[in-house]
């Protein structure tokens, strides 16, 4: 329960965050901040559920979601405001469709995406998705991305050194274009072993 509302809490400020963005250099710093804070509650909530023995299908199924949502949050907010393409966040979309549209028909047979119950058949598939090193390594590689994202914007309004932002920006599209990089590669192992609980 309250693993689930640390999630819930996420999503609002996820909200919150887009909405403030731009106004004032200081606010905006702290706004970085907030990034930086529901990014590492991501890993908290998780921690919760365990520590407290909350853990159920539900709870994974919502972590998930609110996960989902929040990367699109900001992945859009930063294509709508044009620091990235906005191929960037349609690709993230349209992976988190298909992906998340298999996980549900797996969940429908009993299956979840992680854990002893998980619908990873093989060990391959299980280390590219559900691992701690490749959770991790895609949730830090996205805590960069975005916090790097919001940075950008927050010197802009500085109006620090304008020559530079040129360079910061490219630097964001290519921190980003890696981070979908690894997405795309993450989401493949749920193809490859979801394709039969739809099939079923």
């Amino acid at each position: 329960m309250i693993a689930n509302l640390i999630t819930l809490f996420r999503l609002i400020l996820a909200f919150v965050v887009i909405s403030l963005f731009g106004y004032h250099i200081y606010l905006d710093v702290l706004l970085v901040a907030l990034i930086s804070l529901i990014l590492f509650l991501d890993a908290v909530d998780g921690y919760v559920a365990r520590k407290l023995n909350q853990t159920s299908d539900f709870g994974a199924l919502f972590d998930i979601i609110g996960d989902r949502i929040v990367e699109c949050i900001f992945w859009v907010y930063f294509a709508v405001v044009g620091l990235i393409p906005f191929w960037i966040p349609v690709i993230v979309i349209a992976r988190g469709f298909f992906t998340d549209g298999l996980r549900s028909a797996a969940f429908a047979q009993g299956k979840t995406a992680f854990g002893e119950n998980t619908m990873m058949s093989s060990k391959w598939t299980r280390a590219l998705t559900s691992s701690r090193i490749s959770r991790s390594v895609y949730g830090i590689a996205k805590a960069v991305a975005f916090i790097y994202l919001g940075g950008i914007i927050a010197f802009k309004n500085s109006g620090i050194h304008p020559e530079l932002v040129v360079g910061l920006e490219l630097g964001g599209v290519i921190l980003s274009g890696v981070t979908v990089a690894m997405c795309l590669i993450r989401g493949l192992p749920v193809l490859v072993d979801g394709w039969k609980y739809v099939k079923e």
